[in-house]
């Protein structure tokens, strides 16, 4: 039992010995989440709003906004399948500006000025469709 102890040690030291020193996504130059995504309420003080929650479930909650730039909707999401399920079943809510597990719904021209705020990237078209033009039949 204690041979395979020290085997089981053994291997670990020299299977280390070849990691560079550090986290190991600071190493592998990802970046380290710095916590729990926003909440819709944190989102929504951010840009100064003060938030009117319209979904509160387990996997989405929803909350309608207005300030000087206009009216938008921010949502939250639990899990990354749970907003990309979202976002395969809501494609016409173009534009949207798209978070880690939040989107945010509005007119252009508000995204625009929530962007420079709360970040994220901002979607067009519906992400489902295919950039590359189906070949004609027959």
């Amino acid at each position: 039992m204690i041979a395979v102890a020290i085997l089981a040690l053994s291997f670990s030291i020299a299977c280390s010995a070849d990691r560079p020193a550090g986290p190991p996504a600071a190493a592998a130059g990802n970046a380290v989440p710095a916590g729990p995504p926003p909440t819709v309420e944190q989102l929504a003080r951010k840009v100064g709003c003060k938030v009117k929650i319209q979904v509160d479930a387990v996997d989405i909650r929803t909350g309608a906004c207005e300030t000087s730039v206009g009216r938008f909707f921010i949502s939250t999401f639990v899990t990354q399948h749970g907003k990309d399920q979202w976002m395969d079943q809501a494609p016409e809510y173009n534009p949207h500006l798209v978070g880690e597990l939040w989107t945010v719904l509005g007119a252009r021209q508000v995204l625009d000025e929530l962007r420079e705020t709360l970040g994220g990237d901002l979607h067009l078209t519906d992400h489902r469709v295919s950039p590359t033009p189906t070949p004609p039949a027959g």
